[in-house]
């Protein structure tokens, strides 16, 4: 199982599209894939149509990462109506703020990581949408994780935060966990007429390499769409939302040949 944490440390990134934009990708290529919902405003799980009624959630499992509680925490999308395959939740909760201290104990720094060994053998790919921020939320989410994919967009301030990001992955790879790498940093929200971003985007590449993947996500109102309707973006109507599901085909690509990720020779599979 391979866990691939997608983290911004500034908001309004497009973090949680991103990890709805991968979410879909793996859920069309037929990846056993799980979801989880670290990010307190739970975006994630409204936009996999998540039935919360009478279920366990995030902070939960945070304060008891037993079997039992992990099971209970998890359902499935309802974008499983749209073809067979298994796409689940950990569901969100605005709960989860009262586990993102500043100085988390080495024990909470471990709960998700104890939570996710309970389902491993149910995935093959653990993608979780962090809190965007450097507290006790997202060192748990990278403690848990194999991979850190950095969101950022072409601007002014995105060069310094990426560069923080990178910084506190090799922190917590040197400190915490020696498996953690990062997978690389997604641009997104470009505008290819931009001089601005263009020059930004520049900026990255001299500054971190081929760390800075490709393809760059262009601005596009498609996946905030298909987000809003708790859609997959890959069943999405329109030129616009296939050429962007193909830019996420390419980033799975990356994170499947990363992770080693076993593919279902045919597409989806129930």
């Amino acid at each position: 199982m391979h866990v691939l944490s997608v983290s911004s440390l500034k908001g309004g990134v497009g973090k949680t599209t991103v990890t709805l934009g991968l979410a879909s990708a793996a859920f069309a290529r037929g990846v056993r894939t799980l979801v989880v919902d670290l990010d307190p405003q739970s975006d994630v799980s409204t936009g996999m149509d998540i039935q919360v009624a009478g279920r366990l959630n995030v902070a939960d499992v945070l304060a008891n990462p037993k079997e039992k509680t992990v099971r209970q925490a998890i359902t499935s999308s309802g974008w499983a109506k749209v073809h067979p395959g298994t796409i689940d939740v950990l569901i969100g909760s605005p709960s989860a703020i009262n586990f993102d201290g500043p100085h988390p104990s080495v024990r909470d720094v471990w709960k998700l990581e104890e939570a996710l060994a309970a389902v491993e053998a149910d995935y093959d790919l653990v993608l979780i949408d962090c809190a965007p921020s450097l507290n006790a939320l997202t060192r748990t989410a990278w403690a848990a994780s194999d991979r850190v994919m950095v969101v950022t967009e072409p601007g002014l301030f995105s060069v310094a935060a990426a560069d923080r990001a990178l910084r506190a992955i090799e922190e917590i790879r040197r400190g915490l966990s020696p498996r953690l790498q990062p997978l690389g940093i997604v641009v997104n929200r470009v505008r290819p007429q931009s001089i601005e971003h263009q020059f930004r985007i520049k900026e990255l590449r001299d500054m971190f390499g081929p760390l800075v993947l490709s393809p760059q996500l262009p601005e596009r109102t498609s996946l905030q769409q298909a987000q809003g309707a708790a859609k997959p973006l890959h069943i999405w109507p329109g030129d616009s939302a296939q050429e962007l599901a193909a830019d996420f085909d390419q980033l799975l690509d990356r994170i499947i040949r990363t992770g080693r990720i076993p593919v279902p020779e045919s597409g989806p599979q129930s």
